[in-house]
C-alpha cells in the first residue's frame, strides 16, 4: 500500500555549526510537546487498542 523511500527532498549542506538552531530542534524533538514525545505517546496507545484494526491505524 505505501513505499517508503529514505531519501531527502532537498539536499542539505551544512558550513558551521549552528547552536542556537540545535538548541531549537532539540525542543521541537524532545521536549513535553515534541515529535519524539508523541511518537512515543502512539506507540503507546497502540498496544492499549482493542482491535487489530484499530492498532494497523496508529502503526502506520
Amino acid at each position: 500500500m505505501w513505499i517508503y523511500e529514505k531519501k531527502l527532498e532537498h539536499p542539505i549542506r551544512v558550513s558551521k555549526p549552528d547552536v542556537k538552531m540545535a538548541k531549537f530542534l532539540l525542543t521541537q524533538y524532545g521536549g513535553p510537546d515534541g515529535e519524539l514525545s508523541a511518537a512515543l505517546r502512539y506507540l503507546n496507545q497502540r498496544y492499549t487498542m482493542p482491535t487489530k484494526r484499530a492498532k494497523a491505524l496508529f502503526t502506520s
